[in-house]
């Protein structure tokens, strides 16, 4: 149904009566909010299970760590809770980790949330409270005061409100078009330290192709090149599987890339079809991701000099669809692939879905991109309270970027409104959880200790 401006913007301000902004700042511990280390466990019967100790590990790693592993927890907790009611596409875990740089099609860097494993239509405020949430337990894991904590949380409510009253007023194909490179960011005015850092994680991402990723994952083996061996985070398939396999799996691989180049835009499938297939390895990515199978998968071009690095990675059920509502895509990789399309102002030109059986007999969903494009993020453990405070700045206003794109802009804005009352709100919720999220990771820790979680560090 179509509505004018006017009544979009009625329509947010009535939210109000449902969810007043202050109330943002509302987490209750429910007497029957589950177990934390139960509710991480109902997710290892769908992962490898000699990968287990690996993610509880990392998860260990520190609060923080465990905070981007526990998006079932959060969701469960924020479900606990009324909403807005105001929809948009949810990126579903956009901790701050989660946001980036990367190559856009035109070869500009951009930042922009990169990660999709939850995306699902849902309330706006779900994404920017797992956003502040996050920065609350980095900054306490970096030792900041509890002022340093607070203007660090409230510069990224802040951003976020700011930018979707900007898109509030703003043409529709202009806010489809809206993005953010990092030329256009060093010219905006920011902090000249923070510009610096800016500078530093371009030039690095810059570095961070499929050149870099071949000298740190394959090995030339008698003239040929072939993905390295390092178990068990990288792993070739044939000593996962054996060489009979293996080589079945090959025979199998033009079935496979012919499904996956269904799922591409009729623009690429000429260019997919200009590589080969090389190889392929199960490699271990992420914290709360490990577990999931991830595959790399090395393609060739007109020569071993033109590589072609792929990461194939399983989608399951997003955790927020137990608590919202299933989504449209039977095939979680095209639900995954779609949001991103949704959310990203520019998205890898390669990014498509299948379905089939993997190496290892695992019949699943997987999306498909590449493995390193210009790739780079902060070493938020590191970063100084003012730098944290401008990333954190920087998160809100592409979040909001990406909730303008796919909800109702004018309603958020206007339910937000012109004043800090849902900055100050999203501050005490952040702290809030923050509490919640320690308690979680001792539990965890706890759990470590009395044996009843396996645990293996690694680099």
């Amino acid at each position: 149904m179509y509505l004018s401006a006017q009544e979009r913007h009625d329509l947010g301000r009535s939210r109000r009566s449902t969810v007043s902004r202050s109330a943002l700042a509302d987490f209750v511990v429910d007497e029957h909010r589950p177990d934390p280390v139960a509710s991480l466990q109902s997710q290892d019967s769908s992962r490898i299970s000699e990968l287990l100790p690996i993610r509880y590990g990392r998860m260990l790693a520190s609060p923080f760590a465990f905070f981007r592993g526990a998006a079932l927890i959060m969701a469960s907790d924020l479900a606990g809770h009324e909403h807005t009611g105001l929809d948009v596409q949810l990126c579903g875990d956009a901790h701050l980790s989660n946001f980036g740089l990367f190559a856009s099609a035109e070869r500009n860097l951009v930042f922009d949330v990169n990660d999709f494993d939850e995306t699902l239509p849902g309330p706006w405020e779900w994404d920017v409270k797992r956003l502040v949430a996050s920065l609350a337990v980095a900054a306490r894991a970096n030792g900041f005061g509890p002022s340093e904590r607070e203007q660090v949380v409230r510069a990224c409510a802040r951003s976020y409100r700011e930018r979707m009253q900007t898109f509030a007023g703003m043409r529709e194909l202009d806010v489809w078009y809206a993005h953010t490179t990092i030329d256009d960011a060093l010219s905006a005015g920011v902090d000249p330290q923070y510009a610096q850092a800016i500078r530093r994680t371009a030039s690095k991402a810059h570095t961070r192709d499929n050149l870099e990723a071949l000298s740190k994952l394959t090995k030339s083996v008698d003239g040929q090149r072939r993905l390295a061996s390092d178990p068990p985070l990288l792993v070739p398939i044939d000593e996962l599987v054996g060489e009979a396999e293996a080589r079945r799996h090959e025979q199998q691989m033009g079935a496979l890339v012919d499904q996956y180049r269904e799922s591409l835009d009729a623009s690429r499938h000429s260019l997919i079809t200009r590589f080969r297939y090389a190889g392929m390895a199960r490699k271990v990515v992420g914290v709360g991701s490990v577990g999931t199978r991830a595959w790399v998968v090395l393609l060739l071009g007109r020569d071993d000099d033109d590589p072609l690095l792929m990461q194939v990675k399983e989608a399951q059920r997003s955790v927020l669809e137990q608590y919202l509502t299933a989504s449209e895509y039977q095939n979680a990789a095209k639900r995954v692939v779609m949001g991103q399309r949704l959310m990203q102002a520019s998205t890898d030109i390669l990014l498509g879905w299948l379905h089939c059986v993997g190496p290892d007999g695992h019949e699943g969903d997987y999306y498909v991109r590449q493995l390193r494009d210009w790739k780079g993020s902060a070493v938020v453990e590191s970063i100084s309270p003012q730098l944290l405070g401008d990333y954190g700045r920087s998160c809100g206003e592409v979040l909001a970027r990406a909730h303008a794109r796919t909800g109702d802009r004018i309603a958020i804005a206007a339910y937000l409104g012109n004043r800090d009352v849902a900055d100050t709100a999203f501050v005490r919720f952040a702290e809030a959880y923050a509490d919640q999220n320690e308690r979680d990771y001792r539990a965890l820790r706890d759990a470590a200790a009395d044996h009843r979680v396996a645990v293996e560090s690694t680099a």
